[in-house]
């Protein structure tokens, strides 16, 4: 506070409502464990699915725009459930970065739902280049999360 300051009679509003207050210092977060290799891993493998499923659904929605589908809803509905779980796994990619105990179940859940998917397409559909790295997706990430170390990292939180 400097002398002018002091001696400046204060206004109206400031003797009503009080003056304006000093801004606070920021709090820094707690340092939390750092996260083990393996679930960096985990995290880098579902952000760069999130980022294909995302891709998907830019592709679907151009397909759909494009060219005249059966069913328009049936079609922009695939269009919204690819977008969903390719945000939902972007998110759970963030939540096992930070080590959040929500992210393991929902990422876990959409591999199984993607290794299905991948079996479906690349089987019975007759396109093993689309389905295969589906799987194996699912399958490294399954894996990466199964270790000790992600494991023991999320028992500790």
């Amino acid at each position: 506070m400097t002398d002018e300051d002091a001696t400046r009679r204060p206004s109206r509003a400031e003797r009503l409502f009080g003056g304006a207050a000093t801004p606070s210092s920021r709090t820094p977060r707690p340092a939390g464990p750092a996260a083990p290799p393996a679930v960096l891993r985990a995290a880098l493998v579902a952000a760069v699915e999130a980022a294909l499923l995302l891709g998907v659904a830019l592709v679907l929605l151009w397909l759909t725009l494009t060219s005249d589908p059966d069913s328009v809803g049936r079609a922009l509905a695939e269009v919204v459930y690819v977008a969903i779980f390719g945000v939902a796994l972007a998110a759970a990619a963030v939540g096992l970065r930070r080590l959040a105990g929500w992210s393991r179940g929902p990422v876990v859940v959409l591999q199984v739902l993607l290794g299905l998917f991948g079996y479906s397409t690349a089987f019975p559909g007759g396109q093993p280049l689309l389905g295969i790295p589906l799987i194996v997706l699912a399958l490294t990430e399954l894996y990466l999360l199964a270790t000790p170390e992600a494991r023991l990292a999320f028992l500790d939180r």
